[in-house]
């Protein structure tokens, strides 16, 4: 494990590789202690690069034990080589060739990272260096190779045998029990996208036929006896595959693509070309052990990595600081396709609930950093929501900047300019100013800048000229004064009493966006009758916070008429943070009663209930404990946080008790109807379930019957465990008798018992880090799966406001404790954890001394990874 203080690399010190490697053949003989790989490289000097320079090959923890230049042994003193690198002194000035051949140990490799082997699987991770944990390499995005691999195994461990790109060549090694496989993948690519796997694997396949006509074979490879659990996943990839072609233009490329699910893995998920490695809890699912959400979060990943395929494979990236090249255009994708999918308009407020839980505190926190970072520590540290959700807000403001058919315009003139290529931002947005004859120049601003601006907004009507003026300021929190205004695209459009006013126009407000460019700017309306509300950035056009002069019977006039759905859902969270955060700061004043809000959501729901229940779900559900935190900004204290969010659940839960009854009565499926993950059905357990949690809230006694009662009865996991969360709220004996029963029915099943594991951890009680403990002693944790940690420690750190901030800093200590466990065997995981630190700042005195104590204690332990001195270094920094 690389344990020194880690160099900084900067984007302003870029310069191309002094040497490039045209083809890779790779011969990898596995073993589970003593794995060989041999690696033959073609390389050549590189025009562009420096002439006469030495090679300098990237290695990390490797043994060499050969090493041939041209067929020869060089001299000792031509070449030095030790576990972190080799250098080759004078290389030759033409074409030459390098034989390496390395040793590895894949049982004792838990950072997961290189070629590792889990459950008897050979698998490996080479995003973003690991590949040099493989064989020596120029392991960097834009060195792009032509890979031919050969995988030999012994057949009874290892009977399926997959690589990248189209299969060659199999067969039976002679005189032993082996066998091997050879696979060529003909598009060049980097070595951050090489794989292989290895192991005891079923497998479940369909045909697909491309709008070019090429058959392909679709494939999902997954532990024995699992199959069955494949088959949405392998629906998926079909999905996928054909909206890619109908929306992009794109099609797939190779005769076979795979998906292997495999149960330790740091990531999500990873879409090295042909050959697609998952995280086993994205591809798994039945209608037993998957909930709805489950259903949701396997199509949006299997989609987010086939459409990596061309954003990101046939295109990658120049250097890792273009990381959002790949990920914040490759998010975009998969979230239009999940919009097609499911509900558009349910699916954008969970898009930006998501990245107000996760990136707003990040922009706000010490580890903040531009969407395309200028340097980094640890480029493991750098995915993160900022890269990935917010990447994806700026495509998204790009298309409504110019339009959705000079988006599309642009993206083809994207992928055909540089097809086969490492790329920049700056290449990017050069195909759109090419199809539409803009400069982008302002708009690449968005790239470079930490931080979420905030736009002020204040409305003048005038009755005598039947005008509306919108007057808008923007602002950078950190940004100098000298920092030039960001293009900021609004979604526009106003409400009356009676419903959306259509008749008004307004200059520079086109198909209802106007675009803010400079630090202060207004729009008039003409024409308007009536005095409206003004529904401002719709659909979330552009991911700022929004200061308005609104008040809660403006916001309930856009709850009740405004035609943009995420502004109806907007007005409702607004409402409530205003109720929420008055109790937290002792206010009476300023805000719509409670009461009036019940009443409001009450006619909601009599009226838009049956109609589209996901979306009355959506409404029901309050901003989370997080949300109320960012909302009030500093001096935060988690346990009036909490209060103030379970009073006004309360009041929901006993104001709209009989409305929440019958509505879930009325949405029960019929005893015998099959199960379906489809929106529709989603919906309707959705809000069935957010009516349970309201109802228990508000009435401990009827919410354990009904939450008892429907565990019982329960046909799917999106019920059973919606009744246990509800019932883990209840303290008692029902309560844990429930938590019980569970693990015993599903003691064989991983990642049913990670939810169960979460769902302990997020209870709000003094009793959770002592649970905790106890449950990391249970038989089914293990500290070397990521999937358990993140499930149990993960959610208590990111889920558990008041657990984790405890002011006696137990749950700092806990979480500490686990980050330095797991840095000696999995940096990556424990720099993970680690980030739950980042709003440490924001804190009240008592809980920012504590958890500042925590934190330079991990700081300060002797021999920490890179990884976690990054997360650290920079936590405390400022």
């Amino acid at each position: 494990m690389r344990t020194e203080t880690p160099p900084t690399v900067r984007l302003e010190d870029y310069r191309p590789s002094d040497h490039l490697i045209d083809r890779v053949e790779l011969d990898v003989r596995l073993d589970p202690h003593d794995t060989r790989v041999t690696a033959t490289l073609a390389l050549r000097p590189n025009p562009a690069g420096r002439a006469g320079a030495p090679l300098v090959l990237d290695g990390d923890d490797l043994t060499l034990l050969a090493l041939e230049l041209d067929g020869q042994a060089p001299a000792s003193d031509a070449v030095r080589a030790d576990a972190s690198g080799l250098t080759l002194h004078r290389p030759p000035q033409r074409p030459f060739t390098l034989r390496i051949e390395t040793r590895l140990d894949p049982t004792a490799n838990t950072r997961l990272m290189g070629l590792y082997r889990s459950n008897g699987v050979y698998c490996t991770q080479c995003e973003a260096d690991g590949f040099r944990r493989i064989t020596y390499f120029l392991d960097r995005p834009d060195v792009l190779s032509v890979y031919t691999t050969r995988i030999e195994a012994e057949r009874e461990a290892a009977p399926v045998l997959l690589g990248n790109g189209n299969p060659v060549e199999a067969g039976t090694v002679p005189g032993t029990d082996r066998h091997y496989a050879v696979w060529h993948d003909p598009l060049p690519k980097p070595a951050y996208l090489f794989a292989l796997v290895g192991g005891r694997l079923d497998r479940v396949a369909k045909p697909f036929t491309t709008m070019e006509g090429r058959a392909v074979e679709i494939a999902v490879y997954v532990e024995p006896g699992k199959a069955d659990r494949a088959a949405y996943a392998l629906d998926a990839v079909e999905r996928s595959m054909a909206w890619d072609e109908r929306a992009f233009g794109r099609a797939y490329d190779l005769d076979l693509f795979n998906v292997v699910a495999v149960s330790d893995f740091n990531m999500g998920a990873m879409e090295n070309k042909g050959l697609n490695i998952f995280n086993d809890k994205y591809v798994l699912a039945s209608p037993e052990t998957a909930t709805d959400g489950d259903y949701a979060a396997i199509e949006a990943i299997i989609a987010h990595e086939y459409f990596h395929n061309w954003s990101g494979n046939r295109v990658t990236c120049r250097d890792w600081f273009q990381l959002c090249l790949k990920e914040g255009l490759t998010v975009f994708r998969d979230q239009e396709f999940s919009s097609d999918m499911r509900s558009r308009a349910v699916h954008r407020i969970a898009e930006v609930r998501n990245l107000r839980a996760r990136q707003f505190p990040e922009d706000a926190g010490p580890l903040a950093h531009p969407v395309r970072p200028k340097q980094y520590a640890e480029i493991n540290n750098f995915y993160t929501a900022t890269v990935y959700e917010k990447g994806a807000e700026i495509v998204r403001m790009l298309r409504t900047l110019i339009g959705e058919t000079a988006f599309r315009a642009g993206m083809d003139r994207y992928f055909a300019d540089n097809d086969g290529t490492a790329a920049t931002v700056e290449d990017f947005l050069k195909a759109f100013e090419a199809v539409t004859g803009r400069d982008l120049s302002r708009f690449a601003e968005w790239y470079e800048r930490p931080g979420t601006p905030r736009v002020a907004v204040s409305g003048t009507y005038d009755p005598a000229a039947r005008t509306y003026r919108l007057a808008f300021r923007q602002t950078r929190p950190g940004a100098g004064a000298d920092a030039p205004p960001l293009v900021i695209p609004i979604g526009l459009g106003l409400v009356g009493p009676d419903g959306p006013l259509d008749g008004p126009l307004a200059e520079r407000v086109e198909d209802g966006v106007f675009v803010l460019e400079t630090a202060e700017d207004a729009v008039t309306f003409e024409n308007v009758a009536v005095e409206p509300v003004p529904s401002l950035f719709r659909a979330f056009s552009a991911p700022v916070r929004v200061e308005s002069s609104l008040d809660d019977a403006a916001r309930l006039t856009l709850l009740r008429h405004d035609p943009d759905s995420f502004n109806r859902w907007e007005a409702a969270q607004r409402i409530a943070l205003g109720l929420m955060t008055a109790q937290v700061r002792g206010e009476t004043t300023g805000n719509a009663g409670a009461d009036d809000f019940v009443v409001a959501l009450g006619a909601f729901l009599d009226a838009e209930a049956l109609r589209d229940p996901a979306f009355a779900a959506q409404v029901l559900a309050l901003p989370s404990e997080g949300d109320l935190a960012d909302e009030i900004g500093t001096e935060i204290d988690p346990d009036a946080i909490f209060a103030a969010r379970r009073d006004l659940r309360r009041r929901l839960g006993t104001g709209l008790r009989e409305r929440l009854l019958s509505l879930r009565e009325a949405l029960t499926e019929p005893e015998g109807t099959p199960f379906s993950p489809d929106a529709a059905a989603a919906g309707r357990r959705a809000l069935r379930n957010a009516a349970l949690d309201l109802i228990a809230v508000a009435d401990p006694e009827t919410g354990t019957a009904l939450a008892q009662a429907q565990i019982a009865q329960a046909t799917n996991m999106t019920d059973r465990l919606a009744g246990l969360a509800a019932l883990a709220l209840v303290p008692g004996e029902a309560r844990e008798a429930a938590l019980s029963a569970f693990a015993e029915r599903y003691a064989s099943e991983p990642l049913v018992l990670d939810k169960w594991f979460a769902i302990q951890a997020m209870i709000p009680e003094d009793g959770t880090v002592a649970r905790i403990r106890r449950l990391q002693g249970h038989p089914a944790f293990a500290n070397t799966n990521p999937n358990r940690v993140r499930s149990l420690v993960g959610s208590f750190s990111l889920a558990n406001p008041t657990q984790f901030n405890r002011a006696d800093g137990a749950g700092y200590a806990l979480v500490a404790e686990t980050v330095l466990a797991l840095d000696g065997t999995n940096p990556q995981v424990a720099a993970r954890l680690m980030t739950a630190f980042g709003p440490w700042r924001r804190l009240e005195p008592v809980r920012r001394a504590v958890a500042e104590s925590a934190l330079r204690r991990i700081a300060a332990t002797p021999g920490l990874s890179r990884d976690v001195t990054d997360i650290g270094t920079r936590s405390l920094a400022g």
